[in-house]
């Protein structure tokens, strides 16, 4: 577990299935134009299923996700290392807030811990996060977590069958 003292990080469990599905269909409207998963049909056995296979890809270190909650408990969103290329040191770093946590600095904070795990604790060289350009809060949480803007990747993100422009930041040691 990660912890700041506002917020804490945690590995993923089925425990967390429920709290995911109510999390995903609060803010679809929010979500869904930019990580598809969270669409209006959200089951909780897609939340189920998702948590299973994250499980795994802990355990064989592909892919870090953790659940973002409150000190007192509450449910914030989701923070993750993805992509990740250990040869290269590299690995892409995403987050998500549900509709009704977001505007507190929830996402930011849990961007500057899982940067710490990822190039302290894993050793990783650089983390990436990559948002559509037309992403605002992403962008800001981006900025405001300490990641340095590199610059805008031409059709760097399909979304929905289209091909968008990414801003690029990262995280070094």
């Amino acid at each position: 577990m990660l912890s700041d003292g506002v917020i804490t990080l945690h590995r993923y469990t089925l425990q967390d299935a429920d709290d995911l599905h109510t999390a995903g269909l609060e803010s679809v409207t929010e979500v869904y134009p930019w990580l598809p998963w969270c669409h209006p049909d959200y089951t909780l056995e897609e939340a189920a299923s998702w948590i299973t296979g994250e499980e795994h890809a802990w355990e064989e270190g592909r892919n870090y996700e953790f659940v973002i909650r409150t000190q007192e408990g509450a449910h914030v969103g989701a923070v993750g290392l993805n992509g990740l290329h250990h040869v290269k040191g590299v690995a892409n770093l995403g987050y998500w807030v549900r509709t009704s946590q977001t505007g507190r600095g929830y996402a930011s904070r849990a961007a500057r811990l899982l940067g710490e795990f990822g190039l302290q604790d894993l050793k990783l060289k650089r983390l990436e996060i990559v948002a559509c350009v037309t992403n605002v809060a992403s962008i800001k949480v981006a900025e405001k977590s300490g990641a340095l803007r590199e610059g805008i990747l031409r059709n760097r993100i399909q979304l929905h069958g289209k091909s968008h422009d990414a801003v690029m930041h990262s995280l070094i040691p």
